[in-house]
């Protein structure tokens, strides 16, 4: 028997129809030339051979006698695979269709008296190209694993090449287990909330220093002498994204070569977040320029932070959350992409001193009554009052990056095309961006709440576009700017160009509007 964490217990706790708590993918597979191949069959046979080998296939929750504490995960010795593993009816599906086919899917709960995922499988999909692939859409609740957990259930289900590996066989050992009685499952309940509250006394004396010194430095802008005080906390402009969520959804996608981002982010010395982020809020101008106003103050993205050790293969959710400025305020694109590389470097500074502070469990104890009974009451009143449209919120939208294989990955003898990922939105956050990395692709799944975002392909076109702007941007030869007797004047003031590139921008501005855009793959 083993208790759920706080953080992924949280998951369930805050589900409701409006609000799902899975995330799932739309992938697109090359079929093999093999006789009468069927994706469908071929998936569930593989996936037979391979429950062992992750404990999110085989296990279940077990809620505790009047929902005093946590959920357990507690053992399912008969997973129904004709159940977690279904076939999606139509041979002539386009493209199109099935990827309508995956956003309905999306919008449905798991069944919590079974182990949390499930399989929808596509045997032929008709693609624009006229080519015919395979597709499945898979989701699995948050509350069993988190994205860096993901890649590791990916590692078990995926092969690096056609033939699937020989896995070995699972031990002797029984996975049946009998039900713990009541006795155990409270006893539980004490020493789980006991061992938190003793961790937290522990703890507190390091964090509330950390803390401190945190908000300190978050409080204070400007340098040497110039030194002024500001609010530690920093409240999103409100956006058509920031609205209370119904049980449809939008889902768009598009592609991008991760060679090029990266070379994007050597070019200026920066990372390759600090890449996807410019090409979110790039994309986020255009479209709120298209489809409304810009704010004033620039879009706020909450991002999730891996807080997992290295080497760390754990399923359980280890995450946080931070927030990042995303400069949608500044037309200039270099300035753009100076102020998110500044609040990415805060970012980093402040979970290099909170990382080992920050939980990920808390007292199990009345969690369920407390926790859900709270959130689920704040949704309710926060939907059904029009607080959204007047309440700012912490963030905009939810951007993720969840990086993948280098290689080309092979599931069931399929080679794996795209790996488009499907998110969760909430109240008052009704857009998220996820991104996935792999096999030489950057991969960008957004979802959104259809009323709050109907037009969601315009925005994954204004991510496409975003690339090829950074692309001809950062390529272009530094020219600097003429210097004339003229502007040498002695005591005259000089302007201080931008840190990252600043001598591109003039050349490079033609060049943007002009560069093709490059080839997207829409799933």
């Amino acid at each position: 028997m083993h208790t759920l964490s706080g953080l992924d217990a949280t998951f369930l706790y805050l589900e409701t129809p409006q609000t799902p708590m899975h995330v799932g993918s739309f992938c697109l597979y090359a079929l093999p030339d093999t006789p009468r191949y069927s994706l469908h069959r071929a998936i569930r046979a593989h996936i037979a051979q391979r429950l062992h080998l992750a404990p999110v296939f085989t296990r279940k929750l077990g809620f505790m006698p009047l929902d005093l504490g946590h959920p357990v995960w507690l053992p399912d010795p008969d997973v129904d695979l004709d159940f977690h593993i279904r076939k999606v009816k139509g041979r002539r599906l386009t493209l199109a269709q099935a990827r309508a086919l995956a956003t309905e899917l999306h919008t449905g709960l798991i069944d919590r008296n079974r182990p949390l995922w499930e399989f929808h499988v596509f045997d032929r999909v008709h693609c624009p190209d006229g080519t015919v692939c395979g597709a499945m859409y898979s989701k699995i609740h948050h509350a069993t694993l988190d994205g860096k957990a993901g890649t590791v259930l990916a590692q078990a289900m995926l092969d690096i090449g056609p033939v699937p590996r020989s896995v070995p066989p699972p031990s002797a050992k029984s996975a049946r287990a009998a039900r713990p009685g009541v006795g155990r499952m409270l006893g539980a309940v004490f020493s789980n909330s006991l061992a938190q509250y003793a961790k937290l006394v522990r703890a507190l004396p390091e964090a509330a220093q950390a803390i401190g010194s945190t908000v300190a430095r978050q409080s204070l802008k400007g340098s040497g002498q110039g030194l002024r005080a500001k609010s530690p906390i920093a409240l999103a402009p409100l956006t058509d994204f920031n609205v209370a969520v119904g049980t449809t959804r939008s889902f768009a996608t598009a592609s991008l070569p991760f060679e090029d981002c990266r070379a994007m982010a050597q070019a200026v010395g920066g990372s390759f977040n600090d890449i996807v982020l410019w090409i979110c809020a790039t994309a986020l101008r255009s479209y709120l320029a298209q489809h409304g106003s810009i704010p004033r103050k620039p879009l706020l993205a909450a991002m999730p932070v891996s807080l997992r050790e290295d080497g760390n293969t754990d399923y359980a959710t280890q995450a946080s959350m931070t927030v990042v400025s995303l400069g949608t305020h500044l037309a200039h694109p270099l300035k753009r992409l100076q102020a998110i590389m500044e609040s990415t470097a805060k970012v980093k500074t402040a979970m290099g001193s909170l990382k080992g502070m920050l939980p990920t469990d808390y007292p199990s104890l009345l969690a369920p009554w407390i926790v859900g009974g709270v959130a689920k009451a704040a949704f309710k009143t926060y939907s059904a009052s029009g607080l959204s449209r007047r309440m700012p919120m912490m963030a905009n939208l939810v951007i993720s990056n969840v990086p993948g294989p280098r290689g080309p990955p092979y599931l069931a003898g399929a080679r794996m095309l795209t790996f488009h990922p499907m998110s969760i939105v909430i109240h008052g956050i009704a857009l998220n961006i996820t991104v996935q990395t792999y096999a030489g692709s950057v991969d960008f799944g957004v979802v959104a709440d259809q009323a709050a975002v109907p037009q969601v392909q315009d925005l994954c076109d204004a991510l496409v576009a975003a690339f090829a702007e950074g692309r001809a941007l950062l390529a272009a030869p530094p020219t600097p700017p003429p210097v004339t007797k003229a502007t040498q004047k002695s005591g005259a003031p000089t302007k201080t160009a931008p840190r990252v590139g600043a001598q591109r921008a003039k050349a490079a501005t033609v060049a943007a509007q002009s560069s093709s855009r490059p080839r997207s793959t829409r799933a």
